[in-house]
């Protein structure tokens, strides 16, 4: 797999491999994430599958996983598994929420991507015959998902790669791993993107045309995305007739984070494992890029209104939790940055409470850091006083693990 230099560099010092770790032992002790737990509840006859003849098992599994259909993304390129059923004809869907991701092209079987508190990240698959469900555990997804790109755990990853009109993938005309640091102009080659907003550049919707050349001129263009993908291809086989372009934004924050909270657990483990390990040492350097991701310092600036029209941005907003004010972490801003208040969501995710207490002190600790002021770095300036202080109020009535120092005093001016 091909990653742009720019990221192979920055991530170079961060790849490691402790799959077989005695502390971490990846594959070895049995898993305890959603997808895994549902399969043992099928076993057990507690919960049965439905398949529909059009696309099998996937809508009784989203329910069963209470993955929402609203989150639909679509992709078009050949980056899976199944690339030869892929194609703009016959993209694969994808659905997710804070702890699974769900994929599945027509015609193929369902991909699965679940996190385990403490083991991080499983991938499963379950084949779409008729029958009794099966939910298998290959490894042959570590051959993309365990990289540079994923923090040298093995996790998921969002590609924005060159697509031809056959969704075969140019990955030498561009070919980037995204988060929401990630320049928009960059973003969602080989996707399809629909919603309602300005027009500004971005790589969803096109196809390059020629084998050579600059492919900015062909794939990047400043226009609207369509409400919906009618006409494109057959909607009617998928669950939804849209690629949700708030849910892409959600995506590409959450992906990353889920890779950030498997580092940061197993970083920590590992370390007070070793005779001469530092455990507190470690959870202070990975703390400080931890807080930044979460506080989504770095993110790329949204160019203006930006509104999704799948009803996925009321569905994820609506499940809060909420503060004495009913303000919530959740809440979208769309038109300057994704969050309203910009702390991420997946602070309360069971990875998150699951931390090493190494890591947890650490994270809270520099969090407190920055959100109170005492950290006058410049590159904090763009949480104004009125963020912090909205941040550490909602925190303070919806997360009962906070350490006192969060409610002793509120957050001053920088």
């Amino acid at each position: 797999m091909l990653f742009v230099a720019s990221a192979a560099a920055q991530l170079r010092d961060t790849f490691f491999d402790a799959l077989s770790h005695p502390t971490i032992r990846y594959f070895t002790p049995p898993a305890d994430d959603p997808v895994s737990r549902l399969d043992r509840r099928i076993a057990a006859g507690e919960v049965a599958l439905t398949f529909d003849p059009r696309t099998g098992y996937l809508p009784s599994l989203l329910k069963a996983l209470q993955v929402p259909v609203e989150s639909q993304m679509v992709v078009f390129s050949k980056t899976s598994l199944q690339s030869p059923r892929i194609s703009p004809d016959n993209p694969r869907a994808i659905f997710f929420n804070d702890s699974v991701v769900v994929a599945w092209p027509r015609g193929g079987f369902v991909e699965m991507v679940a996190q385990d508190a403490r083991q991080g990240v499983a991938f499963y698959m379950l084949d779409q015959q008729n029958g009794t469900p099966h939910i298998t555990r290959p490894s042959v997804c570590m051959s993309c998902h365990h990289s540079y790109a994923t923090l040298g755990v093995p996790g998921p990853l969002v590609r924005s790669v060159a697509t031809g009109p056959d969704g075969k993938t140019m990955p030498w005309l561009g070919n980037y791993t995204s988060d929401h640091t990630s320049p928009l102009d960059e973003r969602w080659a080989g996707w399809y993107v629909t919603g309602k907003a300005a027009s500004f550049k971005h790589l969803g919707n096109t196809f390059v045309t020629a084998s050579g050349g600059d492919p900015d001129s062909v794939a990047t263009r400043a226009f609207p995305p369509p409400e919906s993908l009618a006409g494109r291809f057959d909607t009617s086989a998928y669950p939804s007739p849209y690629s949700d372009i708030v849910a892409l934004l959600v995506f590409d924050h959450q992906m990353r984070m889920m890779n950030m909270l498997t580092r940061a657990s197993w970083d920590v483990r590992l370390a007070a494992s070793s005779p001469d390990g530092d455990a507190a040492r470690v959870a202070r350097k990975d703390a400080e890029k931890f807080v930044d991701y979460l506080l989504i310092v770095d993110e790329a600036a949204l160019p203006g209104r930006i509104q999704g029209t799948s009803g996925f941005t009321e569905q994820f907003a609506a499940r809060g939790p909420e503060d004495r004010r009913g303000r919530s972490l959740r809440e979208f801003d769309l038109e300057r940055r994704l969050m309203r208040y910009p702390c991420s969501y997946m602070i309360y995710s069971e990875a998150f409470d699951a931390l090493p207490s190494p890591a947890k002190d650490a994270i809270y600790r520099r969090l407190w850091e920055v959100l109170s002021g005492a950290d006058r770095n410049d590159r904090y300036q763009r949480l104004s006083l009125a963020d912090r202080q909205a941040i550490v109020e909602i925190l303070r009535d919806t997360k009962a693990d906070l350490p006192d120092y969060f409610r002793s005093i509120g957050p001053s001016r920088p």
